[in-house]
């Protein structure tokens, strides 16, 4: 069997798009003052998908998130080529030589993103063609089921977050994910508002049900040492990426403290995962299968954390992370974005694929029989999806 054809497509969503609220998440740029529509570049609205067709017929599917028209040059251009004739059961030869030929440009960012799209399209054909699931390949279920929680709660007007809290608890979820809206530049009245939003989310869903609270990148050294003390009473399972990716030693210091600190959903390298472990920076970490290159190079992270006795909760979610969490020990729970309306762009998955599982009662489960990913293109919304290829 070889590989025979890559098309790389970007589905575009053009349908209704619910506005976000004002201030419903910190990220990286938060910090600088910006005319306009600063909330714009958080938003995605375009997912890539790869298509790796072998000689017999099978189609893999593989995609990516994250600067579509970036990583499909970098596909069309630079790695189809090296692919096309490998045998995909060869799958870590292939990663290795698309990481190793592109390894003066392409480590982190868009050449690693783009290396991750093909080879989980590779992942989808080595099930398909063993006939088994993918996390059977890895080394099957190590768990019944997979707990997930429930990963929204933009920081809204607090009557809207403790109805949406409501609703995930009466969906039987005993996890939940909150953003931040605040952050250094709002002063002391942005830490009196972010905590207002916790309490309130606490006084809903009470302390028998796990809290995360997430920063995207949106605060500094400086703010977060002065609200970590502020936030210890509401017992966070952890705080999600409060500084820069790049701030390891930042990283270091505050995950020294009381609140286990998360991250690494925009670190891209085996090597990377290496020094943030050398380096105690995390309690959990959160690469995401379709940035650190793909599901091969995933379990190597894995087994790497596991080595450190330190979690990995992928992610975002989607197949590709599911099938790891259930073949991993060291992958104790999910990340899961209920289905919901277009809004910021996590949303996106939903409409281009079929195939993600619901979850029901806080649980996802992935069937033992369906081959591969057990994912296809969803037929249903091409109205609202223009393919660019």
């Amino acid at each position: 069997m070889k590989i025979k054809e890559i098309r790389a497509k970007i589905y575009r969503w053009t349908g209704e798009v619910v506005p976000p609220q004002e201030n419903f998440c910190t990220n990286a740029s938060d910090i600088l003052f910006e005319r306009g529509d600063a909330m714009k570049s958080y938003r995605f609205l375009e997912w890539l998908v790869v298509e790796v067709e072998t000689d017999t017929g099978i189609v893999g599917i593989g995609n990516a998130a994250l600067v579509p028209h970036l990583v499909k040059p970098t596909i069309d251009i630079y790695l189809a080529p090296m692919c096309i004739g490998e045998d995909p059961w060869d799958y870590n030869y292939i990663y290795e030589k698309m990481f190793r030929k592109t390894h003066a440009w392409g480590r982190k960012g868009v050449g690693i993103i783009a290396i991750s799209a093909i080879d989980i399209a590779i992942w989808d054909i080595l099930g398909k063609d063993a006939g088994l699931p993918v996390f059977k390949l890895l080394g099957g279920r190590t768990k019944e089921r997979i707990p997930v929680y429930a990963s929204k709660l933009y920081s809204d007007n607090i009557d809207a977050m403790q109805l949406e809290a409501q609703d995930y608890v009466n969906q039987g979820y005993s996890m939940m994910k909150m953003r931040f809206g605040y952050g250094p530049k709002d002063g002391p009245l942005g830490v009196k508002e972010n905590l207002a939003r916790v309490e309130a989310v606490r006084e809903v869903i009470g302390y028998d049900r796990d809290l995360m609270l997430e920063c995207y990148m949106g605060w500094n050294l400086e703010y977060t040492k002065r609200i970590l003390p502020k936030l210890e009473k509401f017992e966070p399972r952890w705080l999600e990426e409060p500084v820069i990716a790049d701030d390891m030693h930042g990283y270091a210091e505050l995950n020294a403290g009381p609140i286990p600190i998360s991250g690494g959903e925009h670190e891209f390298s085996l090597f990377g995962f290496r020094q943030l472990l050398d380096m105690k920076a995390v309690s959990v970490i959160q690469f995401d299968t379709n940035r650190v290159g793909g599901i091969t190079a995933a379990q190597k992270i894995n087994a790497l954390a596991e080595a450190y006795q330190v979690p990995v909760v992928p992610h975002a979610g989607q197949m590709h992370n599911f099938h790891l969490t259930m073949a991993n020990l060291n992958c104790p729970i999910a990340e899961y974005f209920p289905i919901h309306p277009i809004e910021i762009g996590n949303e996106l998955f939903w409409y281009v694929f079929e195939g993600e599982p619901d979850a029901k009662d806080g649980f996802i489960d992935l069937n033992d029989e369906t081959p591969g990913l057990g994912l296809s293109l969803n037929q249903k919304y091409l109205d609202n999806l223009e393919i660019i290829t």
